[in-house]
């Protein structure tokens, strides 16, 4: 019985690898040698500037514990600012919060310092100091009391720490206590005293010291806040920020950010269509913390106008803001663009609406508004930003036809870019069974299918009476995923722009993006922080392997696009990735080369798409004479699977080695089986 079992269950797995297999189907065997011939006297267009951009938006940790250098979470003591979702998160994190908001309602993620002291908190609604509440702390002669958070410190790379707050004597002592302490002793490791005196609410100050080997790092320590004796006082608006900070940012995200070389930076997304941009200026202290329902997370308003102007300066980035058009109005949209271009004089972006084709989008309009309100919103804003690029909401690649045809009934220059988002769940196939590298080979399939529909939507466009030569197409978010059941849930199952295998798929778009720049005039990476870009977690900030992607491709801006041929052979897939299942004619090897007349120098952006086939190639680069040695950057891993983070933040990143160049003579290297390289050549 047990053979039998075994036999079936052996015949069931070969018959789900037959028919993965059958719906890849190879167009020929893969060369011995690949041949790739370069023209480099050809021109396929010029690479527009704007292609590496990236986008960030309040979600996750990608601002508020990630761009933002402040260490707490809820300083402001408020309520409400978690979605049920996002709570259990929390609590499954630290499940010691549920018992300490059950029995003192101190908020999340704050608790008692001292369980043994009991209950001695109250909440004062309508009294604060910021936002809604402030927290009243009662001491007890012979207890600790106070509160404390969980907290991850960026060490090593700082030892010393900020700490602000607003209090407000009530009575007794007027000593308060801030700290850094041991989560498993009773050991302090550094904390300063504040003589509070005030009976109205002021702000104060103190510094926190650590030795070096007092903390570690990914080494959780709780920051305390107490009193003494039978003091009482009200506290809010509590901060801890490393004595590094760039203003609020963090340096690491600062620096990381700038060798990006973007060329703009979207402050945009969900949030954007019920973003009111005056709840994001004005003093800090003062900006209301409220929840961000887009996403049910805290929104503390401290990355506004202002602070992503000065952010984008210290990147080097073009400002593109994402205006409100859901619950906003072309006045307050007006209002706004005059405050940016008081501070602010340089090239500026300016996106009407966020995916308003989505009922997931607060203030959404149906086809039949969205022309009419986006005529409305771009009469209103070009007379204060003549020489700004305005841009009008699209929908997706594959399903545009009649929303975008509604928005090409308005007259020619209402608008310089039409937007589209090119978001794809990997791991959602069509068939079913499918295996691993079915889904793999299926996922590097996306890009390539991109090409045609970006065709046919710019098409549309030229054939919009007036419109041909005047607009193109923006793809303002683009993003690889691998997600379960539930909103957040992000797994590791495929290629994402979080993995290995996500890096092939980042450069394979890339080239696609590059294929047709005649169309494609500006392209924002979903994201900066978070997805394909910039991580931090517990403190630590690390970056995807797409981040290096987009590194080694955001060199070739302004150059010229060369014809490139080559003799790799092609898949065809069915029943693949949902939304682009059946893709005809995909190149295992994927080149692309650019020129460049400023430099004297020439790339090859090369992905082997192949799960199995390291690619030995030669390269012709027919009248083009090189140095002696080329530069080779290099991403592969071990599995597709293989991602960086705050443990071991360099597990995939680029490998550089040097190629001989021989006169006259092609260039030949092996492309390992999924990966990425690029090859600069500079001119003899």
């Amino acid at each position: 019985m047990h053979a039998i079992r075994a036999i079936c269950q052996l015949s069931a797995v070969l018959f789900c690898s037959a028919a993965s297999i059958a719906q890849i189907t190879q167009s020929k065997p893969m060369p011995k040698l690949v041949e790739i011939r370069v023209d480099p006297a050809g021109n396929l267009g010029t690479v527009p500037p704007r292609l590496f951009g990236t986008f960030i938006e309040p979600i996750d940790n990608s601002i508020n514990n990630g761009v933002i250098a402040e260490i707490l979470v809820n300083g402001s003591l408020e309520a409400g600012l978690w979605n049920h979702a996002m709570l259990e998160q929390i609590f499954r994190d630290q499940p010691e919060l549920i018992e300490s908001t059950n029995t003192t309602g101190i908020p999340v993620p704050w608790q008692s310092l001292n369980r043994a002291a009991g209950n001695r908190f109250e909440l004062h609604v309508g009294d604060a100091a910021n936002s809604w509440q402030s927290l009243e702390i009662m001491g007890t002669p012979g207890d600790l009391t106070g509160i404390r958070q969980r907290v991850y410190l960026p060490v090593p790379r700082t030892y010393t720490y900020t700490v602000s707050l607003y209090a407000k004597h009530r009575s007794g002592l007027s000593r308060v206590n801030v700290s850094l302490r041991s989560r498993t002793s009773d050991k302090v490791f550094a904390t300063a005293s504040i003589d509070i005196t005030a009976a109205e609410w002021s702000k104060y100050t103190a510094t926190l010291k650590l030795e070096r080997e007092d903390v570690h790092r990914l080494e959780p320590v709780d920051f305390a806040v107490s009193v003494e004796g039978d003091e009482r006082i009200d506290v809010d608006q509590i901060s801890l920020m490393p004595d590094d900070a760039i203003a609020t940012f963090d340096p690491d995200v600062v620096r990381m950010a700038d060798e990006m070389h973007m060329t703009e930076l979207r402050l945009g997304g969900n949030f954007s269509s019920y973003y009111h941009w005056k709840a994001g200026v004005g003093p800090l202290d003062k900006r209301v913390t409220m929840q961000n329902i887009a996403w049910g997370i805290p929104e503390y308003n401290n990355f506004g106008t202002d602070e992503f102007l000065a952010f984008c300066k210290l990147v080097h980035a073009e400002p593109q803001f994402n205006l409100n058009m859901g619950s906003g109005t072309p006045q307050e949209a007006v209002d706004w663009v005059k405050y940016i271009r008081d501070r602010y004089q340089g090239p500026l972006i300016l996106e009407m609406g966020n995916e308003l084709y989505g009922r997931w989008q607060v203030g959404y309009p149906d086809i039949h508004e969205i022309a009419p309100r986006t005529l409305a919103f771009s009469k209103a804003l070009r007379p204060v930003s003549k020489d700004a690029t305005l841009m009008a909401t699209g929908a997706t690649p594959n399903g545009f036809e009649k929303w975008n045809a509604a928005q090409l009934t308005n007259p020619p220059g209402t608008f310089d870019l039409l937007t589209t988002h090119f978001i794809t769940g990997t791991n959602h196939v069509r068939l079913n069974p499918y295996t691993p590298d079915f889904m793999a080979a299926a996922a590097y399939a996306v890009p390539h299918a991109l090409g045609p529909d970006l065709d046919r939507m710019q098409a549309q466009i030229d054939a919009a009476p007036g419109y041909k030569g005047t607009a193109h197409l923006a793809i303002t978010e683009w993003l690889f995923n691998s997600k379960g059941e539930g909103e957040r849930n992000f797994t590791n199952e495929s290629p994402s722009s979080r993995n290995e295998g996500g890096a092939v798929m980042i450069a394979a778009a890339f080239n696609t993006y590059l294929r047709h720049n005649s169309q494609v005039k500006l392209v924002d990476l979903t994201g900066l922080m978070e997805f394909a870009g910039i991580w931090k977690r517990r403190e630590q900030v690390f970056a995807s392997p797409a981040y290096y992607v987009f590194q080694m491709y955001s060199t070739a801006k302004n150059d010229t696009v060369l014809p490139v041929t080559t003799n790799s052979s092609t898949y065809t897939v069915k029943n693949g990735t949902q939304g682009y299942a059946d893709v005809p004619d995909v190149p295992y090897i994927d080149v692309v080369a650019t020129r460049s007349t400023g430099t004297h120098s020439l790339t090859l952006f090369c992905v082997n798409r192949s799960l199995t086939d390291d690619a030995p190639v030669k390269i012709d680069l027919g009248a083009f004479v090189a140095m002696k040695m080329a530069k080779v950057e290099q991403i592969t891993a071990v599995s597709r699977y293989v991602m960086n983070d705050e443990v071991e933040p360099t597990r995939v990143v680029p490998q550089l080695s040097s190629l001989n160049v021989t006169p006259k003579e092609p260039l030949t290297i092996t492309l390992p089986h999924e990966s990425v390289t690029v090859i600069r050549l500079q001119e003899k």
